[in-house]
C-alpha cells in the first residue's frame, strides 16, 4: 500500500473501519461487498480456503489482527486494479472530495454533458417538474439521511463537486421534504434532484413548488438502488 493517493487513502480508511469496528467481520463483508468481490476470489488472492474469509465475517474466527486487515484490505485493492480500478476511482473521488463513503455513493464529473431526459429514462426515473436545463455534466449519489444529519451547510455545497451543471440523487428518501429544505440554503441550486425510494403519489406536497422556485428539475424514481448506481458510477 505504498506511496500517497486515492489508493493509500482508500486502504487507510478500509483498515482503520475494519480495525476499530465493533464487529470487524460485519465491516470486512460490507467492504468485499461493496467492491463486488466473492468470499472465493478473496481467499484465492490471498492464498486461503473460503471457509478462512467466511470464518472471518461470521465472527467464528477471532479477530484478524492489523498484520491480516492489511492483508484483505491489499487483496481487496489488487483484485479492483486488475478489473480496471473503478472502484477505488470512485472511491477517490468521494475521498478527494473530504465526504465518507456512507455519504455520498458517487461523485462524477463527465468529460461531456448528456440529455437529463436520457438519465431519467435509464434510471426509470418521473419528471415532476422541469428545470432550466435539459442537460447536465456530473452527478453526486447522496444518503439523503447521512448528508441532513452529518453535514454543514459548506459540506452540502460540495456536493456539486466542480460543477453545479449536475444532479443531486438521493437515496432513502421517504417524502422529499428534508432535502429539498436542505438545498434551499445552498446557493446556487443544482439543475437536477432525484429522489431516491419514492414514487410519485408519496411525494411531499411542496417539493414542485420548492423546485419551480429554485429553478431546477425535480424527478422521482423507486428502480433497485443497485442497479441505478451500477448504471452511474459507468457513466463518464
Amino acid at each position: 500500500m505504498g506511496g500517497r493517493g486515492p489508493k493509500r487513502e482508500l486502504a487507510e480508511k478500509i483498515a482503520g473501519e475494519i480495525t476499530l469496528s465493533d464487529d470487524p467481520g460485519a465491516t470486512l463483508r460490507k467492504w468485499r461487498t461493496d467492491f463486488d468481490i466473492s468470499q472465493t476470489d478473496l481467499a484465492t488472492e490471498l492464498d486461503v480456503s473460503s471457509s478462512v474469509i467466511s470464518d472471518y465475517e461470521s465472527g467464528r474466527r477471532e479477530s484478524p489482527g492489523i498484520g491480516v486487515v492489511r492483508r484483505l484490505v491489499d487483496g481487496l485493492l489488487s483484485i479492483d486494479e486488475r478489473r480496471g480500478g473503478d472502484r477505488i476511482r470512485q472511491y477517490g473521488r468521494v475521498l478527494s472530495a473530504g465526504f465518507d463513503s456512507d455519504v455520498v455513493h458517487d461523485l462524477r464529473e463527465y468529460a461531456t454533458s448528456i440529455p437529463l431526459e436520457k438519465l431519467y429514462d435509464d434510471i426509470d426515473a418521473t419528471q415532476i417538474t422541469a428545470g432550466s436545463t435539459d442537460r447536465i455534466s456530473g452527478h453526486t449519489v447522496i444518503d439523503s439521511i447521512q448528508a441532513i444529519t452529518r453535514l454543514s451547510s459548506e459540506e452540502f455545497f460540495r456536493l456539486y463537486g466542480q460543477s453545479t451543471n449536475r444532479v443531486l440523487v438521493f437515496t432513502g428518501v421517504s417524502r422529499g421534504e428534508s432535502p429539498l429544505v436542505a438545498l434551499r440554503v445552498v446557493n446556487p441550486t443544482p439543475n437536477a434532484v432525484v429522489l431516491h425510494g419514492i414514487d410519485e403519489e408519496d411525494l411531499w406536497d411542496h417539493a414542485a413548488d420548492l423546485a419551480r422556485i429554485d429553478g431546477y428539475s425535480l424527478a422521482v424514481t423507486n428502480t433497485d438502488l443497485d442497479g441505478m448506481l451500477e448504471y452511474l458510477v459507468g457513466l463518464e
